[in-house]
C-alpha cells in the first residue's frame, strides 16, 4: 500500500457502494456487450522510447546516465511506491534519486493546510483570459513546490464536458477542445516554470463517473470513439498539453474502444508517445491498473499507487508491478529495454524540472493526517510515529490571483432594465443557504462531499481544503447595512416588498467524483439532473412572486436548466459565479455593486431543455455485470456544435456573457503568414535515435533483485525486490530464452520511425505554424460616466461546405482562438490579436492518417464576436477581406 488518494483506505467500500453493483460470479465477468463495429484500438508495439525531442535532450542525457547505473529492482522501484503523499514512487538512495511525491489536485494542493483553494477549472475557463490561466498555474506551481510535491496531478482536460451531467466536468475548462487546450497549456507552463511536474489528465474518454472503474465485479465502461472524433475533439487538448511540455500524463480508469486506457497500446504507444511525441511519463489513475506485462508493453510507465484493485483485492500488499515487474523482467516477459525506458522517462521529468537542485524541498506535509505527529508508514497496521506535518504556509499573495480569476469568471446572463449594478441604498433581501459558508465548518465534509452551504468547488480528489472562505453574505454585510438574510432554501414568510427592495437568491448545483454519493448523486448528476439543488427553482419562483426586482446568483458545476424562472418578469438579473473557491465573497459583491464590470463568458451551452442534447450523451448504466458500451455516435457534435448543426436555439449560447459596458468591434484585418497552404503538411522531421537505446539491455543478474540482507518488509507495503529463490527461478527462465508469454497480436520489439502526423511534443511541428493572423479593434462605446469593462474577442472558423472540403462535414463554427482586453474606459479602444494555425484549418483524414486541408484555396470564414451566437465580424481566407456589422452564421 502506498497512500490514501480520496481516502483510499475506505475504497473497498466506497467504490462498490457508489456504483450500484450486484454480486457476480467469475463466469458473469467474462461477458461484455460487444464493442460496436467500426470502433477499435489496434495493436501498436513496441512502446516508443523517449528522449528524441531536442527540448528534453539535457534531461535525457542525465537520466540515461543515472538509469544506466541502476539495478533492475531500482528501476522498477521508481515506477510505484509508498509514502506520505497521495501517491509516491520509491527512491534510489545510493544514486541520490529521491522518493517522488504526487499530489492532487487541479485547483490546489489537496488534503493539507496553509494552502490556497483556487477557483476550479471551469471557473478559470469562464474568464477567457490567457493571462489569468497562466497566472493561476504559476501560483499553483509555487504552492506545490513549497509543500515539497514533485508532481501536480493536473490540469484536467478529460472530461471535456461531452455529458452535461458528468461529475467532473468542473475540473476541466469548458466544453470545447480549444478552450481546454489553451487553458491546459497555460497551466502546464505556469506550474512547470516553478519546477513542478504537471500531469495532464484523464487520458481519455472519462466523460462519466459511474462505472468508470474496473473492479472484481465489473469491467469499466468502454468509451467508443471514432478516429476523426478522437483527434478533432478529445485528443486535441492533450496535444496542447504535450506541446507545452507536460512531464506527465494520467491514463483514465475507463476503456476506449474496448481496451482499458492504462494498457491501451494504441492510445499510449501510437497516439501519445509516437504521434504526439510525448517525452514524459504515463501513469495510471489510482488503482486503475489491471495487468502487469500487458500494461508495461502498452507503454505505461508508472502505476499509482501500485496496488491491485481491478483484478484483485486492494490494499493487501499485492501488485501487478513492483516485485511482479521485477520478476517479469528477469523471466524475459518484459524486455529490459522497456523498463529502461520507464525509469528514464521518470528520471528525465525530474531532471527537466530541475528537481535535482538541492533547493527543491522534500515533502513537509502528510496526506494521511492533519496532526503534526503521525504514522511514518501510514499504510502499516503498526507504525512508528514522527513529525509528518510541518504546517508550511505556501499561500504568499495568491489570494489576489484567486480573487481575480473568481471575479473575471463571473458571467452576467441577463440584466433587464439595468438592475445591476446595485446601489448601497437599495435594501437587500438575501435567500438561500448557498450564500453562506457551512456553519459546521468550511472543511467539515471530506473532500467537499456535501452540499449544505456555499458551493465553492465540487467534491472528490479535485477539491482542496479552504484556508478560509470569504462567503457572499459576509461580503454583502461589509458593503451595506441594508441586508436581511434568510438562511433557508424554503421561501420564508416575509414582509410585503416595498419599492426599491431587491431580492438576491442564491442557488447551486453540485457534482464530483464517484468516490462519494451526495444527495443521491453518484459523482455524476444522475439524481438531480440539470436542475438546481434543494428546491432552488421553487425558491426563485417564490422570491419572484414576492419581489419585483430579483437577482439570481448561481454557483454551479455546469449547465443548469433555468426555464422554471428565467422568463419571470421579476427575475431581472442572473449571474453565474461558477465555482469561485475561497474568494467567493468580495469577488461577487464588487461585481454586483459595479466596482468592476462582469467579464466572464460561458464555457458551455445552457439549453432550454435537457432533451435538446443528443441521446448519446446521456449517462449510461446498463447492462450491469458487463462492460457497458458508451458509443460516441454524435461524433464531433457536442455542446454548441450539436445545437448549431440541428438549429436548436439554446437559452444561453456557448461564450455568452454580458457586461455593464457596451463594446463594438471594427477594423478587422486578416493576413496570410506564408503563402497558400498545401493540402498536406510538410513532412515531419525524421525521428532521431533515442539515447535510451544506449542503455544496456542484457538480462540482469538475479542478485539485482534480492532483498537486502537483514531487510524487514512492512506488511502491505510494495517492494521491487524478490526473495532469492523467486529471483533465481525467474532468471533461469529468462536466461533460457524466456517462457511462453502470450504476447498480444501485432507485438514487435522493433522501434518504429513514427507516423506522418507525428513529431516531438505535440505532433508534426508544421501543424502549429501560424497560417493566418488577425487583428480587431474593440471599443467601449459608452459615453462619459458609463462603465468601464473588459471585452473578449472569440474567433470561430467556418469551414467550406462539404462539397468544397473533400466531402467532409464540419461543425457550423468551431472556436479557434480568443483574446481579452484590458479594462477599457468609455470611448477607449484596444487592438486584439488572434491567430490560426495550420491545424486550426485542417481536418483529420482517417485514410491517410494525417491532418489535411482538402481545398486550401476555398473560403474559410473566420467569425469574430462576443459569443458563439453574437458574431458581427467576418474575415475570409481566400480574399483576405473582412466585413463588419454582418449577421452571424448562427
Amino acid at each position: 500500500m502506498s497512500h490514501s488518494k480520496s481516502q483510499w483506505r475506505r475504497l473497498g467500500l466506497v467504490v462498490l457502494a457508489a456504483s450500484p453493483l450486484l454480486v457476480a460470479s467469475a463466469t458473469d465477468l467474462d461477458g461484455r456487450d460487444p464493442v460496436p463495429a467500426g470502433y477499435a484500438s489496434p495493436p501498436y508495439y513496441p512502446a516508443p522510447y523517449g528522449g528524441w525531442d531536442d527540448g528534453w535532450s539535457d534531461a535525457y542525457e542525465k537520466a540515461v546516465t543515472l538509469v544506466s547505473k541502476m539495478t533492475v529492482a531500482e528501476k522498477v522501484n521508481i515506477t510505484a511506491g509508498s509514502g506520505r503523499c497521495v501517491g509516491n514512487t520509491g527512491s534510489v538512495p545510493r544514486l541520490g534519486f529521491p522518493q517522488l511525491c504526487l499530489q492532487d489536485g487541479p485547483l490546489g494542493i489537496r488534503a493539507t493546510d496553509n494552502n490556497t483553494a483556487f477557483p476550479s477549472g471551469i471557473t478559470t475557463g469562464a474568464t477567457w483570459s490567457k493571462d489569468l490561466m497562466y497566472a493561476r498555474g504559476v501560483a499553483i506551481g509555487e504552492e506545490f513546490r513549497g509543500k515539497g510535491a514533485n508532481i501536480y496531478l493536473g490540469p484536467c482536460v478529460g472530461p471535456i464536458g461531452r455529458k452535461p451531467r458528468g461529475g467532473r466536468n468542473w475540473e476541466g475548462f469548458g466544453a470545447d477542445p480549444v478552450l481546454q487546450g489553451i487553458a491546459a497549456a497555460a497551466t502546464v507552463k505556469g506550474v512547470q516554470e516553478q519546477g513542478v511536474i504537471s500531469t495532464v489528465k484523464h487520458y481519455l474518454g472519462n466523460e462519466q463517473e459511474m462505472y468508470r472503474m474496473y473492479n472484481p465485479l465489473q469491467a469499466a465502461y468502454s468509451a467508443n470513439i471514432d478516429d476523426r472524433t478522437l483527434h478533432e475533439l478529445y485528443l486535441w487538448p492533450f496535444a496542447e498539453g504535450v506541446r507545452a511540455g507536460t512531464g506527465a500524463v494520467m491514463a483514465a480508469y475507463n476503456a476506449v474502444n474496448g481496451s482499458a486506457c492504462s494498457q491501451n497500446a494504441y492510445l499510449i504507444n501510437a497516439l501519445l508517445k509516437d504521434e504526439l511525441g510525448f517525452q514524459g511519463l504515463v501513469m495510471t489513475d489510482w488503482l486503475a491498473q489491471i495487468s502487469g506485462v500487458a500494461s508495461a508493453l502498452a507503454g505505461l510507465d508508472m502505476s499509482m499507487p501500485g496496488d491491485t484493485f481491478g483484478n484483485g483485492v486492494p490494499l493487501l500488499g499485492t501488485s501487478d508491478w513492483m516485485y511482479e515487474l521485477t520478476r517479469a523482467v528477469l523471466n524475459g516477459s518484459v524486455p529490459v529495454s522497456r523498463v529502461n525506458d520507464m525509469a528514464t522517462r521518470v528520471a528525465a521529468a525530474w531532471y527537466k524540472m530541475g528537481q535535482d537542485d538541492p533547493d527543491f524541498p522534500p515533502p513537509n506535509f502528510s496526506a494521511n493526517t492533519a496532526d503534526r505527529v503521525g504514522p511514518l508508514y501510514p499504510g502499516a497496521l503498526i507504525s512508528p510515529t514522527g513529525v509528518v506535518n510541518e504546517y508550511v504556509n505556501v499561500q504568499a499573495d495568491h489570494k489576489v490571483v484567486a480573487k481575480q480569476v473568481a471575479q473575471e469568471a463571473i458571467t452576467l446572463l441577463k440584466n433587464d432594465g439595468g438592475l445591476l449594478p446595485l446601489t448601497t441604498s437599495a435594501p437587500l433581501f438575501v435567500f438561500g443557504t448557498d450564500a453562506q459558508a457551512d456553519a459546521q465548518g468550511i472543511n467539515s465534509c471530506t473532500d467537499k462531499s456535501c452540499d449544505r452551504a456555499l458551493l465553492g468547488m465540487g467534491w472528490g480528489s479535485g477539491s482542496a481544503n479552504y484556508p478560509y472562505l470569504d462567503d457572499p453574505i459576509s461580503s454583502l454585510r461589509r458593503r451595506t447595512p441594508n441586508v436581511t438574510y434568510y438562511n433557508t432554501d424554503t421561501f420564508p414568510k416575509v414582509a410585503a416588498a416595498r419599492d426599491g427592495d431587491v431580492a438576491v437568491v442564491f442557488i447551486n448545483s453540485d457534482s464530483g467524483e464517484n468516490t462519494d454519493t451526495v444527495e443521491g448523486n453518484h459523482g455524476d448528476r444522475d439524481a438531480s439532473g440539470l436542475s438546481a439543488w434543494h428546491g432552488g427553482d421553487a425558491l426563485v419562483q417564490a422570491a419572484a412572486a414576492a419581489y419585483s426586482d430579483v437577482v439570481v446568483v448561481v454557483h454551479t458545476v455546469g449547465p443548469l436548466i433555468m426555464e422554471p424562472w428565467i422568463s419571470l418578469p421579476s427575475v431581472k438579473a442572473v449571474v453565474v459565479a461558477h465555482l469561485p473557491g475561497q474568494e467567493a465573497g468580495d469577488s461577487l459583491t464588487e461585481v454586483l455593486y459595479g466596482d468592476v464590470s462582469p467579464s466572464g463568458h460561458l464555457p458551455y451551452t445552457i439549453p432550454v431543455s435537457e432533451s435538446d442534447y443528443p441521446s448519446s450523451v446521456a449517462l449510461i448504466s446498463s447492462p450491469k455485470l458487463s462492460q457497458i458500451q458508451d458509443t460516441y455516435s454524435e461524433g464531433v457534435y457536442i455542446d454548441y456544435r450539436y445545437f448549431n448543426k440541428n438549429g436548436i436555439k439554446p437559452r444561453f449560447a456557448f461564450g455568452h456573457g454580458l457586461s455593464y459596458a457596451s463594446f463594438a468591434f471594427s477594423n478587422a484585418t486578416i493576413s496570410r503568414v506564408d503563402g497558400e497552404l498545401s493540402p498536406v503538411p510538410p513532412a515531419r522531421p525524421p525521428k532521431p535515435m533515442s539515447p535510451v537505446s544506449t542503455i544496456n539491455t542484457a538480462l540482469p543478474p538475479a542478485a539485482e533483485a534480492y532483498y537486502p540482507v537483514g531487510f524487514v518488509p512492512i506488511w502491505r507495503y510494495l517492494y521491487s525486490w524478490l526473495d532469492n529463490l523467486s529471483a533465481d527461478l525467474a532468471h533461469a527462465v529468462g536466461a533460457s530464452g524466456g517462457g511462453n508469454y502470450p504476447y498480444p497480436a501485432g507485438y514487435s520489439a522493433t522501434q518504429k520511425p513514427g507516423p506522418a502526423a507525428g513529431g516531438a511534443s505535440g505532433g508534426n511541428p508544421a501543424l502549429f505554424d501560424a497560417a493566418y493572423t488577425l487583428s480587431v479593434t474593440v471599443t467601449n462605446t459608452g459615453t462619459t460616466g458609463a462603465a468601464a469593462g473588459k471585452a473578449v474577442a472569440q474567433a470561430y472558423v467556418q469551414f467550406p461546405e462539404a462539397a468544397a472540403n473533400g466531402g467532409l462535414d464540419t461543425p457550423v463554427i468551431q472556436l479557434r482562438d480568443f483574446a481579452k482586453s484590458a479594462s477599457l474606459a468609455p470611448g477607449e479602444s484596444a487592438t486584439l490579436q488572434l491567430q490560426l494555425t495550420r491545424k486550426d484549418v485542417s481536418v483529420w483524414d482517417v485514410v491517410s492518417q494525417n491532418w489535411i486541408i482538402p481545398n486550401p484555396g476555398a473560403r474559410y470564414s473566420v467569425w469574430i464576436g462576443q459569443a458563439s451566437d453574437d458574431l458581427s465580424v467576418v474575415c475570409y481566407t481566400d480574399t483576405l477581406a473582412c466585413e463588419n456589422g454582418v449577421q452571424g452564421p448562427v
